[in-house]
């Protein structure tokens, strides 16, 4: 554990946070002149930049920073004034209400839909199945998400959900709300995961002791389960674990901001726009402590799924 944190977990944070940080103060704008207001002086341009420490050097500002970041002590927003902490608290679970059900009934859809392509390979349902997951995977997400929102939530198509907004009151409210987002993860991301699972299976398919298992009179899904499968799990677990920072981040920065939901990615958005320099770097400190959290749980796994890694 401990050479995990020192050599793998460390390494990242450090340099995910270090390298946002230095992007954020080098290409962002002046917070000092920004919080200023109309018509500052030089010198109260300079107070408020010694205030905010922005005239120390960036080694220094970045140390303020990881500290900050520690002590969980994230300032305010500067364009709501409201405390960072609470935004995220506010945020964070509205964000996981959207994203958990398109990932993981993606990921159970993109197995099943793979198990049957690789178990039919080069058969109808093999070029069925890897034709749909092209063109799922050739599509814009954006365009995707604009096409769902016509056909699903508008009165020129079915009309079905509501179109833009959130509320959890209620479970019918919530997946009135979801179903759309949930639909647009489900066809997007459904033919990378098909792609790639079905390229695992496959390969596993052509092991000798898959032949055996064959010669032995196994059925195809009893051998997919008894022979396949855990032999499969590491891949399948990596894709798994490694495809949860991409659409925590890219997925909810998108679909909040298009839908108008007020989650982790829709304060992101704005943040970007409004040059909210509190709450991005709140965000960049987040995605690194994911990232990490992600890195210690797919090394626990590894080892619940092959014991001999743990030597």
């Amino acid at each position: 554990m401990f050479n995990l944190i020192a050599i793998r977990i460390l390494p990242v944070l450090l340099g995910v946070t270090a390298l946002g940080f230095v992007l954020m103060v080098s290409f962002g704008p002046d917070r000092a002149l920004e919080l200023a207001g109309r018509n500052p002086t030089a010198e109260e341009v300079e107070q408020l930049r010694r205030q905010l420490n922005d005239d120390r050097p960036v080694v220094v500002q970045y140390v303020y920073y990881l500290k900050d970041l520690f002590t969980l002590n994230l300032g305010r927003s500067d364009s709501t004034g409201e405390p960072v902490t609470s935004m995220l608290s506010r945020t964070i679970p509205n964000s996981l209400a959207l994203l958990l059900p398109g990932f993981v009934l993606g990921h159970l859809l993109a197995l099943l839909l793979a198990s049957v392509a690789a178990l039919n390979r080069n058969r109808w349902p093999d070029r069925l199945i890897n034709g749909c997951a092209v063109l799922g995977m050739s599509i814009s997400f954006v365009v995707v998400m604009m096409a769902f929102q016509v056909l699903f939530a508008s009165r020129y198509g079915f009309g079905w959900f509501p179109a833009r907004g959130w509320s959890m009151a209620s479970l019918g409210q919530w997946l009135s709300h979801v179903a759309v987002p949930t639909l647009v993860i489900l066809f997007v991301a459904s033919g990378y995961n098909v792609r790639f699972y079905r390229a695992v299976l496959v390969e596993e398919l052509e092991r000798e002791h898959v032949r055996t298992c064959r010669m032995l009179g196994y059925a195809r899904w009893r051998l997919l389960a008894v022979a396949v499968l855990p032999n499969a799990a590491l891949p399948i677990v990596t894709r798994l674990m490694y495809s949860i920072p991409s659409l925590l981040v890219g997925g909810s920065l998108l679909l909040e901001s298009y839908f108008g939901i007020p989650g982790v990615g829709k304060i992101t958005f704005d943040a970007i726009t409004n040059g909210d320099q509190p709450v991005l770097k709140a965000v960049l400190g987040l995605s690194s402590v994911l990232m990490a959290i992600i890195m210690v749980a797919t090394d626990r796994l590894y080892r619940a799924i092959d014991p001999r890694l743990t030597a």
